[in-house]
């Protein structure tokens, strides 16, 4: 029920054609291209510097200002420095490796376009500190600290879509903050199960100057565990703005279990299907 996976896995050319990757998402996210027009980056290694990446690092290739499709030389555990800023264009593709981001801030997608993350697993995230953060090869300024969010996202994504694991929170899965017009988040089902050292259950936050009260928050068929809860807001209906060729089906919040038994990013073998 993955269509994602099922587009590519069964092929034992994978691992040669990791671009057409980029023509398998269905939903929303469909016409991302992520690095599908650049040339491909191979992180060699785990090392991090935020405010000066060093060639064969993660946080390099995110911040070059050209497409570029990132894979992975080996397995690795990536504990960043400081949030992973990712420019536009980018891919991050962990197939073939077994390819971890945890135990420090994670990733942070901010004002840029057509990024793809799959494949890699992140977790056991932690809230950035104030400091010095390259997001391009120009830029380089003073961050607040991130929350520790395993993806944050905001500004102008306009295309993009995630395939990783992270099946623990700590504070709000759903998180919105001003800037966009008046946004609609309908979850559907979803299972969210909360962390035993989370302060707070709420998966949803919102933030904006002036209140958030009309915003449409929706949630349908979801299952709740270990405390988690969802606050609706906002009144009126939720039309999904999805052309007939973006959707599919959904299955109910409490097949999860079951259909995520062996959900994560995938151990799959170069030249070889991926069962």
């Amino acid at each position: 029920m993955n269509p994602v996976d099922s587009c590519w896995r069964h092929k034992s050319d994978w691992s040669a054609n990791r671009k057409d990757l980029a023509d398998c998402a269905v939903g929303f996210g469909s016409s991302a291209l992520g690095g599908k027009k650049g040339n491909i980056y191979v992180v060699t290694n785990p090392n991090d510097n935020a405010a000066n990446p060093k060639p064969g690092s993660l946080r390099y290739g995110v911040i070059q200002d050209k497409p570029l499709w990132i894979t992975f030389a080996k397995d690795m555990v990536i504990t960043l420095e400081n949030e992973l800023m990712v420019n536009s264009y980018k891919t991050i593709d962990g197939r073939g490796a077994k390819v971890e981001i945890a135990f420090g801030p994670c990733i942070t997608i901010q004002q840029v376009t057509n990024v793809i993350v799959h494949g890699i697993s992140i977790h056991d995230c932690k809230p950035a500190k104030y400091g010095m953060v390259r997001s391009s090869t120009t830029h380089v300024g003073h961050r607040k600290g991130s929350d520790g969010d395993a993806i944050a996202i905001s500004g102008s994504v306009r295309r993009g879509y995630a395939h990783v694991a992270n099946n623990r929170y700590d504070k709000w899965i759903m998180y919105a903050i001003g800037g966009s017009a008046d946004p609609t988040i309908f979850s559907e089902g979803n299972y969210f199960i909360a962390s035993d050292k989370s302060n707070s259950k709420e998966v949803t936050k919102r933030e904006v100057k002036g209140g958030w009260n009309n915003w449409r928050w929706r949630t349908s068929k979801d299952v709740f565990k270990n405390g988690a809860y969802f606050v609706p807001s906002g009144y009126g209906s939720v039309d999904l703005p999805y052309s007939s060729a973006q959707r599919f089906t959904v299955a109910p919040g409490n097949m999860v279990p079951s259909l995520t038994a062996d959900a994560g990013p995938l151990n799959c073998n170069r030249n070889l299907p991926c069962y």
